[in-house]
Parts: structure tokens; sequence; C-alpha cells
């Protein structure tokens, strides 16, 4: 993780979708937006295995 962080601001709306998205109780929102970054670059290059991706976080969310 780079050592460098920023404040962003965040509707309480927009907070507690990110919160809902948590595989883990401790996974923090720049951990829940890399997955969300992670899946939409995947959809660019192969919409399929995006989607086997977003099975396997649900999977995992489901399994903790």
């Amino acid at each position: 993780m780079d050592s460098k962080i920023t404040t962003i601001k965040l509707s309480l709306d927009t907070k507690e979708r990110l919160e809902h998205l948590r595989t883990h109780s401790r996974e923090t929102y720049d951990e829940i937006l890399q997955k969300m970054l992670e899946v939409l670059n995947l959809c660019r290059i192969s919409p399929l295995k995006a989607k086997d991706r977003l099975i396997f976080i649900e999977e995992e969310k489901k399994a903790r």
C-alpha cells in the first residue's frame, strides 16, 4: 500500500453502500474501491472474467 493518503468526501448514502460491499468487517474503503476498479477494468477486457470475479467476491462474503 502506498504511504500517501488523502481524504475524500462521501455522502452518507455512498458510505453505507460501500459498507454493504465489505467482505469482512476490517476491510477498508480503499480496499473496497480497489476491488471495484479491478472489476470495472476487467469489464472492459472480458465481461465474463468480471462476472467470475464478482461471483468469487460474493462467495467470499458469504463464507464469512
